[in-house]
């Protein structure tokens, strides 16, 4: 695998992870809750990381391969995007929040982080269509080695600029809580929608 490959991936796994999404929506409302920015971004990471070494083991193949099991993670992932969508609409997050938080805050985060990327099947998708196609079969590494070292590449990239969304967040909104407020329930509304979006995928499929 050649650093011209690894760069290759990395331009287009970038346009991806600057692209706002479900991932945004859960850093920008991590950070106007104050102190849980980097348990909510290990959280997320640790959920790609999940999807990487899914694809990597070839279980991802096997799941695509099968229509049923991957309608029902799709099916389960957007539930649960639906359900966090809901949670910010009717409880959006204000800048003071982080004044309540409890110490089990920190797993709570990290653990719901897990589940709105490792739940995705649009990342489950993209690692699969994408990681493959950047790998060497000639290359002394094998091409699981090879794909889990791009995905960390990407998982590298993901918390660097998921770190600077969500600290962004929080020091932008922290004085502005009507705005605050406002970009929560946006927030919200981006997690419905894509939920809805997979639920209509199903239905058409």
């Amino acid at each position: 695998m050649t650093l011209a490959l690894v760069a290759a991936f990395w331009a287009v796994s970038i346009l991806f992870v600057i692209t706002p999404g479900v991932d945004w929506a859960y850093a920008i409302s991590a950070g106007m809750r104050g102190r849980v920015v980097l348990p909510a971004v290990a959280g997320l990471l640790l959920g790609h990381l999940m999807a990487i070494l899914i694809v990597a083991a070839g279980v991802g193949a096997l799941v695509a391969g099968h229509p049923v099991a991957l309608t029902l993670l799709t099916l389960i992932g957007a539930a649960y995007l639906l359900w966090l969508g809901i949670q910010l609409l009717m409880h959006p997050a204000t800048p003071d929040a982080g004044k309540e938080l409890g110490p089990g805050a920190w797993h709570h985060w990290t653990l719901k982080g897990i589940c709105v990327s490792g739940l995705n099947p649009k990342v489950f998708l993209l690692f699969l269509a994408l990681l493959p196609q950047f790998t060497d079969p000639t290359a002394p590494w094998s091409v699981q080695t090879q794909i889990i070292a791009l995905g960390l590449v990407h998982v590298v990239s993901c918390g660097l600029v998921y770190l600077l969304v969500g600290y962004g967040a929080q020091t932008i909104l922290t004085t502005r809580p009507r705005a605050a407020r406002r970009v929560s329930q946006l927030s919200g509304a981006a997690m419905i929608a894509i939920a809805a979006l997979l639920f209509v995928d199903q239905v058409i499929a």
